[in-house]
């Protein structure tokens, strides 16, 4: 029995690895989604097993597919729709990049001290002189 049609830009945005179908839809026209070597467009029709490279903002993903999925769904229920194959070395690749992204906090104990330690810095400095 088939199931009816699943276009892989609506499955690539149901299983979380973008945040809108909108960008699904532009990684596949601009060649970011590749099925064996070659660019997938996207209304292409998935099927279980198969496997597709994908290439988001953050990193590169080699996915199987073990389930067709039609809505979004939290990402407890997404991850259980494929299957990440993803080399380890890419996997190395973006946990490096993430660790040299700068958040734009402040750490802790580095730098100028915050209003709060400057008070407290102050009351000691006074308590030292009288």
């Amino acid at each position: 029995m088939e199931k009816e049609k699943l276009r892989v830009d609506k499955y690539l945005w149901s299983i979380r690895l973008f945040k809108t179908r909108r960008l699904a839809t532009d990684a596949c026209n601009n060649g970011k989604v590749k099925y064996e070597g070659e660019n997938v467009k996207p209304g292409k029709n998935v099927h279980l097993g198969d496997v597709y490279e994908v290439r988001t903002e953050g990193r590169k993903w080699v996915i199987k597919v073990t389930g067709l999925l039609h809505t979004r769904v939290k990402y407890e229920e997404a991850v259980k729709h494929y299957t990440d194959l993803t080399p380890p070395e890419e996997l190395e690749k973006a946990k490096i990049q993430a660790a040299s992204f700068f958040s734009g906090k402040r750490l802790s104990k580095i730098g100028r001290p915050t209003k709060k330690e400057r008070r407290d810095l102050d009351e000691f400095m006074e308590g030292e002189e009288g």
